[in-house]
C-alpha cells in the first residue's frame, strides 16, 4: 500500500511539473492586451503539437507561388531576442479564400486550414513556409497573412497583417500605418533565393501596444 502511495505521489509531482512548467498557457494565466481581438484565442489551438522555431503551412506543395517569411522577435527593448514566443499564422489559398477540408475546429472553422504555429528558438528566430496568398473575390483587400503573438508570460495580441510589396490593391493604411503593432507596417519585399521567394520581418514585443506591459 505504502508503495503504491508513493508511487501515485510521484506520478502526480511528474504530471505537475510537465504541465505546469512547460505549457505556457497553463503557466500564466492568459490575458489579451492591446484591444479587442476576434479570433486571437487561436494562438492556442495548437493542441499537445510540439512547437518548433520552423513550420510548413498545408497549401505550401499544392501549386502556388512558394515562399519563406523570416525574422526575428525582440524583447520590448527592441535588442534583445525573445525566445519561446509563439506566433500564430493564417491566410487565404491561392484563390483568395480561407479553403476547408470539413474537419475544422474551433476557429479553423473561420481561417480555414492554411494556419501554422510557430516557437521562436533561443535567437528569436522564426520561420515558415507557405504560398503566397490570393486576395479577397471582391477585391476588397490585398493580399495578406494574419499574425499573432502568444508571449510566454500569457500576453496574446494581434499584430499588423503580412502584405507583399507592389501589390496594386495597398493603401496608405498598410504602408504608413502611424503607429504601426510590433514596430513594423508587414510590407514583406520578396527576393528572389535559390528557387524560393523570401522575405523577411522583425517584431518588437509590445510596440505601440496598448495596455502593454512588459516582464
Amino acid at each position: 500500500m505504502r508503495t503504491r502511495k508513493l508511487f501515485t505521489f510521484g506520478f502526480f509531482i511528474c504530471s505537475f511539473i510537465l504541465i505546469f512548467c512547460q505549457d505556457p498557457r497553463v503557466r500564466h494565466d492568459p490575458r489579451l492586451v492591446g484591444g479587442p481581438c476576434e479570433g486571437c484565442e487561436a494562438v492556442f489551438e495548437y493542441g499537445d503539437r510540439r512547437l518548433t522555431p520552423v513550420d510548413t503551412l498545408p497549401d505550401f506543395h499544392s501549386g502556388g507561388q512558394q515562399i519563406k517569411v523570416t525574422g526575428t522577435i525582440y524583447r520590448a527593448d527592441g535588442k534583445t531576442p525573445a525566445p519561446d514566443v509563439v506566433l500564430y499564422v493564417y491566410h487565404t489559398d491561392g484563390s483568395g479564400l480561407y479553403s476547408k477540408r470539413g474537419d475544422e475546429k474551433g476557429w479553423g472553422r473561420r481561417h480555414g486550414y492554411n494556419r501554422g504555429w510557430i516557437k521562436t528558438d533561443q535567437k528569436g528566430r522564426y520561420t515558415f513556409f507557405t504560398i503566397k496568398p490570393g486576395t479577397y473575390p471582391d477585391g476588397t483587400e490585398p493580399a495578406h497573412i494574419h499574425p499573432t503573438i502568444l508571449e510566454p508570460d500569457g500576453k496574446y495580441y494581434w499584430l499588423e497583417s503580412y502584405y507583399f510589396e507592389g501589390d496594386p490593391l495597398l493603401t496608405e493604411k498598410e504602408t504608413h500605418p502611424p503607429s504601426p503593432r510590433g514596430g513594423s507596417n508587414g510590407i514583406l519585399r520578396l527576393s528572389m533565393k535559390g528557387n524560393l521567394w523570401v522575405g523577411e520581418r522583425d517584431f518588437i514585443l509590445g510596440k505601440n501596444m496598448p495596455d502593454y506591459r512588459s516582464p
